[in-house]
């Protein structure tokens, strides 16, 4: 059997993408990559988390990694899709492609992004190709299953690379969360004149609050 761990970084940021990765295993695979140090990426720092992806993608079966940008992320929440169905498309991406034409039997392990376990794991599975394979959901599931704390790695890794590349581009900016001073700042230095640069979400409540006349979006904006 292979065993499919699932994981997104950058849900909650108000800037930059959102990363969704899978990693293919077996189960000697997973016990390899926890003995080397893989953990929930939240727990490790960033020169761990960039030595870990490598060592991940040399052992693993396979991996695929996905993002949702910030204009996705805004279409799904004012279009009603809302962000969890949006994560459970990009779950449904990942798994299809890495379950395409395999004849092994595959156990897909994700951590779940919803407070709904069941109801998430409903939706998700609407979007598979293969309805037989086993689909575990667990909150905290990158801390207790290795081959989850492995695809954490991976996006944490992914969206890390993303806002470099932001940041080269455009300044500093911090971590992009809406908790963060120095990101708080940025937006209402540079807000303006970024608008259409694609990398503010402004379907987010900090967004709306600091730019109220630009709040009339549609669906049509996107």
């Amino acid at each position: 059997m292979l065993i499919l761990g699932i994981d997104d970084a950058g849900r909650g940021p108000l800037i930059g993408p959102m990363f969704l990765a899978g990693v293919l295993l077996t189960r000697e695979q997973a016990r390899e990559l926890k003995n080397e140090g893989v953990a929930d990426s939240k727990t490790l720092l960033h020169p761990s988390r960039i030595k870990l992806s490598g060592i991940i993608k040399d052992a693993c079966v396979a991996y695929f990694i996905v993002k949702a940008e910030p204009r996705e992320i805004d279409h799904a929440v004012i279009s009603g899709v809302n962000l969890n169905t949006l994560e459970a498309l990009k779950a449904a991406e990942i798994i299809n492609e890495l379950a395409k034409g395999r004849k092994q039997e595959i156990q897909v392990v994700i951590d779940c992004p919803s407070v709904n376990i069941t109801a998430w794991k409903a939706t998700l599975m609407q979007y598979l190709k293969n309805q037989s394979l086993e689909v575990v959901c667990e909150h905290k599931a990158d801390a207790n299953h290795p081959e989850v704390s492995a695809a954490s790695i991976l996006a944490k890794v992914a969206r890390e690379d993303s806002i470099a590349e932001l940041k080269k581009k455009h300044g500093e900016f911090g971590s992009g969360y809406p908790s963060d001073p120095i990101t708080i700042e940025f937006l209402k230095k540079q807000g303006d004149k970024l608008k259409e640069s694609g990398i503010f979400r402004k379907s987010w409540a900090t967004w709306k609050a600091l730019f109220p006349a630009k709040n009339q979006a549609t669906l049509e904006d996107f």
